[in-house]
């Protein structure tokens, strides 16, 4: 054995981003969708950050992932990894390697999780050095800061001002994207949503980078939770998606998207492009909020605080905090809703979600989601959300793979519940599509039976329906809310909604 050959171990310590050099080195990230990454993009900006977001992650960012990097690494990292790669070797050759790790940083999530998630930094740091560009710096962002190591101040500051742009950013890209899926498959003129969310996301791009800046740690928490410049922009969106006609008698199932952080966030290749594929299919897609983890990552602490209680002395005032901090996203996210017509879904009740759970998943379990994947699909069976309930995970995810054992406690006891968990390996699209279309199958069939129902229930027929909605022609508006009548599918609650307006 060559002893000379053998090194210990080191962790990843790159060189530090300083605030000095904050004019001159642009902040790389990704991993979200394109709107949330877009408005984030312009709330980094208006803080003085030069900023560019990475092209959406495809399957030959897989593959160089997968060649640059470890085999044994999930795919949301190998087209995390491959995707920088493939990025910086396109920028080396037009400059060179040593040009490209002096101009750009990358920031992306990292944390001690409770599987291959806290160990990404060694991916990235092994990807680097295959790549040739050891110099390159990579910081990841935990819940619990940003390790720069800057001597002269850090590049990138995770104060407030930072912290609640992003958050808004978030909330709005959240409330845009539900939109777009409640719009888009119900439009009578195809394309005419994705122009207006186009429009809508640049226009909030602008809105973001042009903020007011403001002053202390107070003064940034009580501006935007004060302002009404968010609202302001909101109703203007509004008023541009009311100039799109839909028709909400076409049936279609509602597809409930979960899983895994990354999976169910991106559009793209990364996932199959599921998103569009189930709107292809016929299905309208309930996209996976960012908020709800946010809402979700608060309601985990609280109950931590709460275990402390009489042992943390400060354990109390720590729950207040996170409670009044939880309280004030609920409040910010709702009034958002409101400027929208409240048409976007609502926040489910982080308690409810525990409660639905606790029989079948520890609310203690603290990987990826916890006990949200189980709550979130027994809460959108019970409340008629949706038809059906699309989980995505990474090959050999352990968080993931213990929520999906867990479901089947759940299915034996609502065998009716519609559930397709899509293991999601990057490169077995047909296998992963195959097993969701069984199953999205049904859920056509289920809306359907729930649309003939409605109109059994309602004493119309499909052409008394449409006569009254043709006599309607406010309720053709995209942003017409068509209340919750007990059913799942747009249609189904339509008709209900309609018979109750001709009975008035």
């Amino acid at each position: 054995m060559d002893h000379a050959a053998i090194g210990h171990y080191r962790a990843y310590r790159p060189r530090p981003f300083t605030r000095s050099e904050r004019d001159t080195v642009t902040v790389l990230f990704g991993g979200l969708h394109w709107r949330a990454e877009r408005l984030i993009q312009g709330a980094l900006e208006n803080l003085g950050y030069r900023t560019r977001i990475l092209p959406g992650a495809t399957k030959e960012d897989l593959l160089t992932g997968r060649e640059l990097a470890d085999i044994g690494q999930c795919c949301p990292t190998s087209f995390t990894a491959g995707n920088l790669a493939n990025f910086l070797r396109s920028e080396a050759v037009r400059t060179s390697a040593a040009d490209v790790a002096q101009k750009y940083v990358y920031v992306t999530a990292g944390a001690c999780g409770a599987c291959r998630f806290g160990q990404y930094h060694q991916s990235y740091e092994l990807t680097l050095r295959n790549l040739g560009m050891e110099s390159f710096r990579i910081f990841l962002l935990a819940q619990n800061g940003l390790d720069q190591g800057a001597a002269d101040g850090s590049g990138l500051e995770l104060n407030l001002p930072f912290t609640m742009g992003a958050i808004w950013a978030v909330l709005v890209a959240d409330l845009l994207q539900d939109m777009e899926y409640q719009v888009r498959p119900y439009e009578v003129n195809p394309g005419e949503t994705e122009r207006v969310m186009r429009d809508a996301v640049q226009y909030f791009y602008e809105v973001f980078r042009t903020s007011p800046l403001r002053g202390g740690k107070a003064g940034v928490v009580l501006w935007y939770l004060g302002t009404d410049r968010f609202l302001k922009a909101l109703g203007e969106v509004r008023r541009s998606f009311e100039r799109i006609e839909v028709d909400r008698l076409r049936v279609k199932p509602v597809v409930k998207i979960t899983g895994e952080f990354y999976l169910q966030t991106v559009e793209g290749e990364a996932n199959y492009n599921i998103h569009r594929w189930l709107e292809a299919e016929g299905a309208e897609v309930y996209p996976a909020a960012i908020a709800i983890w946010l809402d979700y990552l608060m309601r985990y602490a609280a109950r931590d605080y709460a275990d402390h209680l009489g042992i943390d002395r400060l354990a109390r005032l720590k729950l207040g905090a996170v409670k009044t901090a939880q309280a004030l996203l609920r409040f910010t996210y709702n009034r958002m809703r409101g400027a929208l017509g409240n048409v976007p879904h609502e926040l489910p009740d982080q308690r409810e979600l525990y409660e639905l759970a606790a029989p079948h998943y520890h609310g203690r379990l603290s990987g990826g989601e916890g006990d949200m994947l189980i709550g979130k699909a027994l809460w959108a069976y019970r409340h008629k959300k949706a038809h059906m309930t699309c989980e995505l995970s990474p090959y050999a995810c352990m968080p993931n793979t213990m929520s999906v054992g867990a479901m089947a406690a759940v299915l034996g006891k609502h065998p009716d519940l519609l559930y397709a968990p899509l293991e999601i390996k990057g490169d077995a699209e047909v296998h992963a599509l195959s097993r969701c279309q069984m199953i999205l199958a049904e859920a056509k069939r289920q809306a359907q039976r729930e649309y003939e129902e409605a109109l059994e229930r309602s004493g119309l027929t499909p052409e008394k329906a449409r006569a009254l909605y043709d006599a309607a022609p406010g309720m053709k508006r995209a942003t017409y809310r068509v209340p919750h009548c007990g059913a799942a599918g747009a249609a189904a609650n339509l008709v209900l909604h309609l018979a109750g307006c001709a009975r008035r």
